[in-house]
């Protein structure tokens, strides 16, 4: 399945049906009063977030989505049937934005949430609503109300605990595959990876989700390579592994990456984050120690030494980035506790004790 991160979708939802004009005909009975019907409520579109999707693939294909109309009110005070809703589903860390492609209408990050993002008109009424004593015969009957129409971006963040950033060629999808059971494309150019790659690493009894972006280079946060399309899917991750191949400079490449996150976002630059030198067992052990003695001055944090070819202090670069996903999860699950009281506090049903 083609991985898409983004797609721009119209949604119209359904006109309301029109009212009826109608008169009550019977035998012996001349003077039958109005019994016009109202029309039917258009239907509706909702977004439904839903976990086993993990790609916007499907909207490629389709990009229009319009519910049915309400039906019009008929005679004998029949009011017309509602129209048929909407449910469009995406995946959960798809974010639904305005069709200037900036202002956020809604996030869907939990499983299951729905959301009305167009509501269907409401039907017009009948001619039976307008009887009065001064108009006993009324010969009019409203038209259904419009739905409302709007064109959307839909933008999918994948949702992760860990994320993978570095320079091209770093080892990261290496690393990705040895540490979980995902596997990426692994070869030796740049750019090998096109999309994020999702795995599940275990450490100590505790699971966490890792992803793996395409590599970063200068200028990513202005859309110089694959970068600044790629860079979302770890906003929403509880900790960064910045992966650095021991062949390179390493503070040099350390401080182009920090810019680049900082340049792109203020949020991602703050992330907490663990700093990885990769490939030691091509160097020798001496000039391996250097170059992590350097790389700790310029960046202030302990920096752990891995070889994912030979599978070596895998578990201590996980362990190390491990706490940040606790906090964060324990964080998250307090918020979603508060947000079911709150939830449960406005369903309470009023009481006269409330004001005593």
């Amino acid at each position: 399945m083609k991985f898409l991160d983004q797609a721009k979708i119209f949604i119209q939802s359904g006109d309301g049906g029109a009212g009826c004009v109608s008169f009550r005909r019977e035998k012996y009975i001349e003077f039958g009063g109005p019994n016009g019907g109202d029309g039917g409520k258009g239907g509706s579109v909702y977004l439904e977030a839903v976990e086993n999707l993990n790609t916007l693939i499907d909207f490629r294909y389709q990009q229009h989505f319009k519910a049915k109309k309400g039906q019009n009110g008929m005679g004998s005070q029949m009011t017309g049937s509602k129209g048929d809703d909407i449910i469009i589903k995406v995946p959960v860390g798809t974010e639904v934005l305005a069709e200037d492609g900036e202002t956020l209408i809604v996030d869907m990050v939990n499983p299951g949430q729905k959301f009305l993002i167009a509501k269907g008109g409401d039907g017009g009424r009948g001619n039976m609503q307008f009887k009065s004593a001064t108009n006993q015969a009324p010969r009019y009957a409203e038209p259904g109300w419009p739905g409302e129409e709007m064109w959307v971006w839909l933008k999918l963040k994948v949702i992760a605990d860990v994320g993978l950033v570095g320079l091209p060629n770093a080892g990261k999808s290496t690393f990705l595959s040895v540490v979980t059971q995902a596997r990426p494309k692994i070869a030796d150019y740049p750019f090998t990876t096109l999309h994020p790659n999702l795995g599940v690493a275990w450490v100590d009894n505790y699971e966490m989700v890792i992803a793996d972006i395409p590599g970063l280079i200068e200028g990513a946060h202005e859309g110089v390579g694959l970068g600044d399309r790629f860079l979302k899917h770890v906003e929403r991750c509880a900790a960064l592994i910045h992966l650095i191949d021991v062949n390179n400079d390493v503070v040099e490449v350390y401080q182009a990456i920090r810019k680049e996150l900082d340049l792109y976002s203020e949020n991602l630059a703050k992330k907490p984050e663990v700093v990885v030198v990769n490939k030691i067992e091509t160097l020798p052990d001496e000039e391996v120690a250097a170059k992590i003695e350097a790389l700790e001055k310029a960046c202030g944090k302990k920096v752990v030494a891995i070889s994912a070819v030979a599978k070596k202090n895998l578990l201590q670069a996980l362990r190390a980035v491990s706490p940040y996903v606790t906090r964060d999860r324990r964080k998250r699950d307090a918020e979603m506790a508060e947000d079911e009281v709150k939830a449960a506090e406005e369903k309470k049903p009023w009481s006269p004790l409330d004001n005593m």
